[in-house]
C-alpha cells in the first residue's frame, strides 16, 4: 500500500471518484492522524477503505502492530483543512476591536 511521503497524502483521481459514487469504497492510500490526543497522533496509516456512517466520512486503517482502527476524517489530514486555523468574520471583527482597545490603552493612538 501507499506510504506517507513527507507525511502528506494524495488521493488518486480514481479513488476520489469512487468515494462520490459509493458509500463504501476501496482506497489504496495512506493518511496521517492529526487529532492531538489520539494515541496514534502523527503516525502514517495505510487506508483499507472509507465509508460513510451517520453522514460522516470514516477511514478504516491498518493499526500498527495488528488489527484495524476506524477514524473520522476530521481526526486525519483528510479533514476539512479549510476551517483549521481560520477565524470567522465575527471573530476577526472581535480581534480588531481588541487590538484597537489595546492600542488606546498602550497610548498607541
Amino acid at each position: 500500500m501507499g506510504g506517507c511521503a513527507g507525511l502528506a497524502s494524495r488521493r488518486s483521481r480514481h479513488t476520489a471518484e469512487s468515494d462520490s459514487r459509493s458509500s463504501k469504497s476501496l482506497v489504496s492510500d495512506s493518511l496521517v492522524v492529526v487529532h492531538p490526543f489520539h494515541a496514534l497522533s502523527g503516525q502514517c496509516l495505510d487506508v483499507l477503505f472509507s465509508k460513510r456512517w451517520a453522514g460522516e466520512m470514516l477511514f478504516v486503517c491498518v493499526r500498527p502492530g495488528s488489527g484495524q482502527v476506524t477514524l473520522p476524517a476530521a481526526w486525519t489530514d483528510r479533514g476539512s483543512g479549510a476551517e483549521q486555523g481560520r477565524l470567522s468574520v465575527d471573530g476577526l471583527a472581535a480581534l480588531g476591536a481588541v487590538t484597537r482597545a489595546l492600542k488606546v490603552v498602550d497610548g498607541g493612538e
